[in-house]
C-alpha cells in the first residue's frame, strides 16, 4: 500500500514518528514537499539521535556517565524505510493535486503539519481518499473563520476583530485587555496582550511590519487554565485520550513552558470541546485542542489538526502505551477504530524490565499515571556555550522514565523571541504519579546545565 505524507519543514513528529510508523506498517512512502534536501538531511541525522519521549534507557551507562551508544539513545534500531521524495509547492492545493496525480495510486495522503491541513483535505477528497473535510481544516486553521463559526452555532461568544490595516482606527466592541495574534499563527510567534486601543495600534503595526499582507485577530483576554484535549477519531468513532494543563510564561507573552498530564478531562470541559469541534466539522483523525477553563468555563482558544506537537506526541504514545502516528495512518487508510481505546497492558511500572507494561495511562479511564513535558527556555540573546547530551537517563527512581532532547546546538546564535522558538531543549518524564515525577524532573533541572554567554563579536 502506498502512503503520500504531505509536509514543508522537517519535523521529528514525521521524521521519527511517522515515517517509522509507515515502515511498520509496510507501507511504501512518497514524502511530497517543498523541502526535500532539508528533509533528506534530517533523516540522515535522525539515524544519530535517540527517540523522542520517554524511551526505554539502556541498563548501562558510557564512560561519561551518559546513556546509549551514539547512534540511539533507546537502545533500539530506528526504522529506516525507503521513501521516495517528491518537489512540490505544497501550499497550492492545484500544484500538490498535480503531483500527487503523476504518482501510482495513493492509498492514504496525510500531513501534520498545521499550514497544509486544508490542501491536504482537498487532495484526499479529489482521490476519493480517507480525509478531514477542507472545510473544518480551514476554520480550524483561520481563527476568525473558527470564532465566527462557534458563534453562530451558539456556543460560544469572544468579543473579536480583524485587523487588516495597522494605520486604521481601532476596532469597536472589544473589551480590553485583548490578545492580538496572527490569524493563521503557530507557535506563539507574535502573540501578546495588549491593554489599551494606542497599545493595539502599536503592536499591530510592529507586528504586520514584519508580516506584510495578512491578518491579524484581536480577541478578549480569556483568564482561566490553560487545557488541552487529545483525540483520535475515524469519522464514526471519537477516542478522548485525554489532556494535559498547560504553564505559561508570565505575560504579556504566551510561551507554553511546560505541559503536565491532567487526567481525567473534567466532564463539562470534554462535553463542550467535543460540541464545539462537531461545529467545526473537525471529525475525522488526530485533533489537537486548547481550551482555557475559566469563570465562564470552557472556550477554545485554537484547533489544531494534527497530533500535538513538540514532543509531546510521543511521551503521550509512551504514556498510554499506544502508537498514535501509526493509529493515526491506520485511519487515514480507511481502517475504523475500535469502539474503545486499548487498556494499557501490564500492571507493573516501567522501570521493572520483567514486566510487559508498555504505557502508565488508559485512555478509557483517561490514564493513571503522570507526565510532564518540560521545556528549558532561554531568557537571554546570546550564543549557546553548552547543552546536555540528548538521550533516556538511568534514574534512582525505577518508576519513572526521563529523557532529554535538544533543540539547539552549543554554538548556536540564540536571540530571544518570546515564542516556542526560544526553546533550548525539552526534558520528558512519565512515571506512576506526580511525586516520582517531579521529583525527577527536578533532579534533572539541577543536574543538567545550559549556559548561554555574552554576543558573538
Amino acid at each position: 500500500m502506498r502512503l503520500c505524507l504531505i509536509a514543508s519543514k522537517p519535523t521529528d513528529s514525521v521524521i521519527q514518528g511517522f515515517l517509522p510508523a509507515a515502515a511498520r506498517l509496510g507501507l511504501e512512502v512518497v514524502l511530497v514537499t517543498d523541502k526535500p534536501e532539508e528533509h533528506e538531511r534530517a533523516r540522515a541525522r535522525s539515524r544519530l539521535l535517540p527517540r523522542p519521549g520517554c524511551p526505554r534507557p539502556r541498563a548501562r551507562r558510557d564512560r561519561d556517565g551518559q546513556l546509549g551508544d551514539g547512534r540511539n539513545g533507546d537502545g533500539h534500531d530506528h526504522e529506516v524505510p525507503p521513501v521516495r521524495y517528491v518537489g512540490c509547492d505544497v501550499w497550492d492545493a492545484r500544484e500538490l493535486i498535480g503531483a500527487i496525480a503523476g504518482l501510482p495510486a495513493p492509498h492514504a495522503i496525510v500531513s501534520n503539519s498545521d499550514h497544509l491541513q486544508t490542501q491536504t483535505a482537498l487532495a484526499a477528497e479529489y482521490f476519493g481518499l480517507p480525509g478531514k473535510d477542507w472545510r473544518s481544516a480551514l476554520r480550524a486553521k483561520n481563527k476568525s473563520l473558527m470564532r465566527r463559526r462557534l458563534a453562530e452555532a451558539g456556543l460560544e461568544h469572544v468579543a473579536a476583530a480583524e485587523i487588516r490595516d495597522a494605520g486604521g482606527p481601532p476596532p469597536d466592541g472589544l473589551r480590553y485587555p485583548v490578545v492580538l495574534k496572527p490569524a493563521e499563527g503557530v507557535a506563539s510567534e507574535d502573540v501578546v496582550l495588549v491593554t489599551s486601543p494606542a497599545e493595539l495600534a502599536e503592536q499591530s503595526a510592529r507586528i504586520l511590519a514584519r508580516r506584510p499582507g495578512e491578518k491579524l485577530l484581536a480577541e478578549e483576554y480569556l483568564p482561566g487554565e490553560l487545557r488541552t484535549l487529545e483525540t483520535l477519531t475515524d469519522g464514526k468513532t471519537t477516542w478522548v485520550l485525554g489532556g494535559f494543563r498547560t504553564t505559561l510564561s508570565p505575560l504579556p507573552f504566551f510561551i507554553e513552558e511546560r505541559l503536565t498530564w491532567a487526567a481525567p478531562v473534567p466532564g463539562t470541559a470534554r462535553e463542550h470541546v467535543l460540541g464545539a469541534l462537531g461545529a467545526l466539522g473537525s471529525g475525522f483523525g488526530a485533533c489537537h485542542t486548547e481550551y482555557v477553563d475559566g469563570v465562564q468555563g470552557p472556550v477554545l482558544v485554537e484547533v489544531n489538526d494534527r497530533l500535538i506537537g513538540d514532543h509531546c506526541d510521543f511521551v503521550l504514545s509512551d504514556l498510554l502505551g499506544v502508537d498514535l502516528f501509526e493509529l493515526v495512518l491506520r485511519v487515514h487508510l480507511g481502517e475504523p477504530l475500535p469502539p474503545e481505546p486499548p487498556a494499557r497492558r501490564g500492571t507493573r511500572g516501567w522501570g521493572d524490565s520483567r514486566s510487559g507494561d508498555t504505557g502508565w495511562g488508559d485512555p478509557r479511564s483517561g490514564g493513571t499515571g503522570h507526565a510532564v513535558i518540560d521545556y528549558v527556555v532561554a531568557d537571554r540573546s546570546g550564543v549557546l556555550a553548552s547543552v546536555p547530551p540528548a538521550g533516556p537517563r538511568l534514574l534512582p527512581e525505577q518508576d519513572v522514565l526521563l529523557s532529554y532532547q535538544s533543540l539547539r546546538t552549543a554554538g548556536d546564535r540564540i536571540d530571544v523571541t518570546h515564542t516556542n522558538r526560544d526553546y533550548l531543549g525539552v526534558i520528558t518524564a512519565i512515571g506512576p504519579d506526580a511525586t516520582a515525577v517531579e521529583r525527577a524532573l527536578a533532579a534533572a533541572r539541577t543536574r543538567e546545565s545550559w549556559l548561554v554567554t555574552g554576543s558573538r563579536p
